[in-house]
């Protein structure tokens, strides 16, 4: 197997998320003023707040935390890749939670804060689709891996 092509199809996959991420938080700056809500589909509103911290909110006041947080998930997440690069289906969880954690970095380079604007009832804090592919692409690399496990 060509060891590049994984890394290329999960760097296009990571590009793909960041550049839906960053345009879909852009078009939220540019039409809902901050704490405005506004309904989406039944049951989901668009409200545009921002995230000091990391996952529902956890260490707001230590962005430097944050921060070495998120390095060193990305550190592991790409050491495991590289030791597991011929694993079926490896670089789409990968490329996804890349694409996912560069797109809420470049809300806190940029702003300080992540942007989130996707709120669902029962009281779920906002999100927004970095958020939506890191949490899609740990499930999906659970899957992967069981299934490379459960083959081999």
């Amino acid at each position: 197997m060509n060891r590049a092509r994984p890394w290329l199809l999960a760097g296009a996959v990571a590009l793909l998320v960041l550049l839906a991420d960053q345009l879909s938080k852009l078009a939220v700056e540019e039409s809902i003023t901050p704490g405005e809500t506004r309904s989406f589909f039944p049951g989901v509103q668009l409200v545009y707040t921002h995230n000091r911290g990391v996952a529902f909110g956890l260490f707001p006041n230590a962005p430097a935390l944050v921060i070495a947080l998120i390095a060193a998930a990305l550190v592991v997440l790409l050491v495991y890749f590289q030791r597991h690069i011929t694993m079926p289906l490896i670089w789409l969880p990968t490329g996804l939670l890349i694409g996912g954690a560069l797109g809420n970095i470049v809300d806190r380079v940029r702003q300080g804060s992540v942007t989130d604007f996707i709120k669902l009832p029962l009281g779920w804090p906002p999100f927004n689709l970095a958020d939506s592919a890191i949490t899609i692409g740990v499930i999906a690399l659970f899957l992967v891996i069981e299934h490379a496990r459960t083959h081999s």
